[in-house]
């Protein structure tokens, strides 16, 4: 099994996010109990995916996502560079 999966971790937690800020916006518009059991059975469906697909390591990786992963990830500027930008 490869240590990367399929799809990045980052867009599955904001499809996660998403599903379960629809669940809660379906339930608070009083939809009908079809459309919020459908949205909540897909946030639930996100997580089962991933613990099948890569184990408990990656399903914790999405729950809990490690801080220190978006400086390596290119995304955050260097201390110099901040710097710069801050003078």
């Amino acid at each position: 099994m490869s240590s990367h999966p399929l799809v990045p971790l980052a867009r599955t937690r904001v499809k996660l996010a998403v599903s379960g800020a629809l669940t809660v916006g379906a339930v608070t518009a009083g939809l009908p109990a079809w459309t919020v059991a459908a949205l909540a059975l897909t946030s639930i469906a996100i997580p089962v995916a991933v613990a099948l697909a890569g184990g408990r390591a990656l399903l914790r990786e999405l729950l809990l996502p490690v801080p220190g992963l978006r400086a390596a990830s290119g995304l955050a500027h260097t201390p110099e560079e901040s710097e710069r930008l801050v003078t």
